[in-house]
C-alpha cells in the first residue's frame, strides 16, 4: 500500500493500513513529517511503514485488475517504481466540491450542507456523502456509511 501525505491523517491511515499490511510506503514530499510528535513516532516505531522522503508521485499505475504501483520522482530528479495494490491520499482536509459549488449549498470551507441529518442537498434528487460533507470525521468507513445513508435516501426519492 501506498499512502500520500505526512500529516497526522496520514500517519493515522499509514499506521491502520500497517496492521493489514505486509508493507505500507508513506510517500512525503518534503523532509520531515507535518504530524504531531506522537503520530510521528507511531509510524517511526512500526516495522513495515517505509517513508519515502522528498518524493512526489509522477504516475499511479495499474492495468486491467486494479493498481500495480506508483511512479515516483524524488526532489533530485531521481524516477523510480514502488509495487503497491493500493494508493491512498492523505493529503490536507479540503473538499473536493467546487464542482457542484454553483448548485447546492456549501459551508465556508467548501462542504456540501446536508439537510437534518440526511444526505439531502437543498436540490431536490441530489445527495452528498463522504469527505465532501462531512467536515468533522473524515475517515473511509464513516464515508462508506454516508455513501450507504446516500443511497437509501436516492431510492426513497426515486421511488416518490
Amino acid at each position: 500500500m501506498a499512502v500520500v501525505g505526512g500529516g497526522d491523517t496520514a500517519c493515522e491511515e499509514a499506521t491502520y493500513l500497517a496492521g493489514l499490511c505486509r508493507k505500507v510506503y508513506m510517500i512525503v514530499r518534503r523532509d520531515v513529517l507535518r504530524a504531531s510528535v506522537a503520530m510521528q513516532e507511531r509510524v517511526k516505531n512500526t516495522p513495515n511503514i517505509e517513508i519515502l522522503w522528498n518524493c512526489n508521485t509522477q504516475e499511479v499505475l495499474g492495468d486491467a485488475s486494479g493498481v500495480t504501483g506508483a511512479r515516483l520522482v524524488r526532489k533530485d530528479g531521481e524516477v523510480f517504481d514502488i509495487q503497491v495494490d493500493g494508493f491512498f491520499l492523505a493529503i490536507g482536509h479540503h473538499p473536493a466540491s467546487e464542482l457542484f459549488a454553483p448548485w447546492v449549498k456549501t459551508d465556508p470551507n467548501g462542504y456540501i450542507l446536508t439537510e437534518g441529518g440526511s444526505s439531502r442537498t437543498n436540490v431536490e434528487g441530489v445527495f452528498a456523502a463522504g469527505d465532501v460533507q462531512d467536515p468533522v470525521y473524515r475517515q473511509a468507513v464513516n464515508a462508506a456509511a454516508s455513501g450507504c445513508r446516500a443511497a437509501l435516501d436516492a431510492e426513497k426519492f426515486l421511488k416518490r
